[in-house]
């Protein structure tokens, strides 16, 4: 099993979702448990933004015990000289820095050429190199880029010394064929494989981000970005439980990651409340019907053995096993099942007078709840 190293950005790209602000006391409390829970980066936030985030990225450098902290940096020397002075205090501190890759970001951002983007890439990747224990590099928009001019951009910067190269799907642009395509090319054709890992920042503008963070770690990279229940810009980024999950319950990928699945479902409620961001109901892996069951087919297999319908037990997620939910589309196992639990007796020759009586109730309204089945017993 080959491990990977699990970045969080859930305090820096995840709080750039709109509305998704942090306070100072929810930065601090979610970064003592994306510790706890063993990521190997945290990215506390983009120091040069405001005076909150260089104080914040500060604050968690000094109660974060195990991790390594990143700051985010563009391509120019006062924002590194930022990141520098708020990383101080980091045990490992890292500054990822980066510009654009794809010509329509060259052109119509930064008017400039490949040339002329490359030098700026070598010349503050050096810089940064002598201010913190280790560079990040992200070729912004990678997934629009060509595939040559990434592997060109990726052996200049590490040459300056970048430690790690981050080739982000920055607009959600690609397929995972795509994406696996891409980031094979680069890995087979780059210097330097020994000095530099690279790292995989999928957006989910097409709701494939996670699909294509799964597809860059088999294509080579080493490294996978994320946030927690997916926040972020736009349609938001990766969601970071469900790569840990994806690693965790597809053994045969052969890739593993160091982090403890428990804290899944507390961490995701926090970032949840903090942001003021409801989670979606069907959400994979957190929302509040992952692991529930409505359908009478599904209900009856369930109630045989969970693995049935269950791919997952939620208890390795910090989460419980949820009573099955009695709407108009459950069965008579599901209803009985229920009755014994709530120690509500009655003759088996009433029971399909029971049921019948349960659907008119279901048919009313979205849930049977258990106070209707003592009413109608």
């Amino acid at each position: 099993m080959k491990q990977v190293k699990i970045f969080d950005t859930t305090l820096r790209d995840g709080e750039q979702g709109p509305g998704c602000q942090l306070s100072l006391r929810s930065k601090l409390e979610i970064a003592e448990k994306l510790d706890a829970m063993g990521v190997d980066v945290i990215e506390a936030g983009f120091p040069i933004s405001s005076p909150g985030d260089f104080k914040a990225v500060t604050e968690i450098c000094r109660i974060v015990k195990n991790a390594t902290i990143c700051a985010l940096a563009r391509a120019q020397k006062k924002d590194i000289d930022a990141a520098s002075e708020a990383l101080r205090g980091a045990k490992i501190a890292r500054i990822q820095l980066g510009i654009g890759s794809s010509d329509i970001h060259i052109k119509h951002k930064f008017n400039s050429s490949r040339e002329a983007i490359l030098q700026q890439a070598f010349d503050m990747v050096a810089y940064a190199s002598g201010l913190c224990d280790e560079v990040q590099f992200f070729a912004e928009d990678a997934g629009r880029a060509k595939d040559d001019f990434l592997v060109q951009m990726t052996d200049t910067v590490v040459e300056a010394g970048a430690k790690v190269v981050n080739l982000p799907d920055t607009n959600g642009f690609c397929t995972p064929f795509e994406y696996f395509e891409k980031i094979s090319y680069v890995n087979k054709n780059r210097k330097y494989k020994e000095k530099a890992i690279l790292s995989v920042h999928c957006h989910n503008d097409l709701g494939m981000a996670t699909a294509n963070s799964i597809a860059g770690l088999l294509a080579g990279a080493e490294q996978v970005e994320g946030t927690i229940n997916g926040v972020g810009e736009r349609a938001g980024n990766a969601a970071m439980e469900e790569i840990i999950l994806t690693l965790l319950i597809k053994e045969r990928l052969g890739l593993k990651s160091g982090v403890d699945p428990k804290y899944i479902v507390e961490l995701s409620a926090m970032v949840a409340s903090a942001m003021s961001n409801p989670i979606q109901a069907n959400k994979a892996i957190v929302g509040k019907n992952a692991f529930a069951h409505s359908s009478g087919i599904h209900q009856d297999g369930v109630l045989k053995d969970r693995r049935n319908y269950e791919i997952i037990d939620p208890q390795i997620i910090g989460g419980t096993l949820p009573a099955l939910v009695l709407s108009a589309r459950s069965g008579r196992a599901a209803l009985k099942d229920r009755l014994n639990a709530l120690e509500l007796t009655y003759l088996p020759e009433d029971f399909e007078d029971i049921y019948t009586k349960f659907l008119l109730i279901a048919d009313q309204q979205p849930y049977v709840e258990d106070r209707d089945l003592r009413r109608l017993m």
